[in-house]
């Protein structure tokens, strides 16, 4: 498994945040690395679905904050998500 890719494009090695949980070649810090980027462009795919400008892969943030969660990773304030507003 290319890692780098995976923490630059998760969905281009995982089908789902469950395959990261499950990936036992990662370590904890890597799943929470590459669950985070998800995160980021989950949120950000919203912001364009908000300016009807969707027409990518189905939303998943809900099932990456809840592997998140199961990781224990807190929320991160140091890299806010994209808003409409920004």
């Amino acid at each position: 498994m290319d890692i780098q890719k995976a923490m630059l494009d998760p969905t281009s090695i995982f089908c789902s945040p469950n395959e990261v949980l499950g990936e036992a070649a990662l370590t904890l810090q890597e799943k929470k690395e590459i669950l985070r980027r998800w995160e980021y462009d989950a949120r950000e795919l919203q912001v364009a679905e908000a300016e009807n400008m969707g027409g990518g892969p189905p939303d998943m943030l809900d099932a990456v904050l809840t592997a998140l969660h199961t990781l224990d990773a807190p929320i991160d304030l140091k890299h806010p998500a994209p808003t409409k507003q920004d």
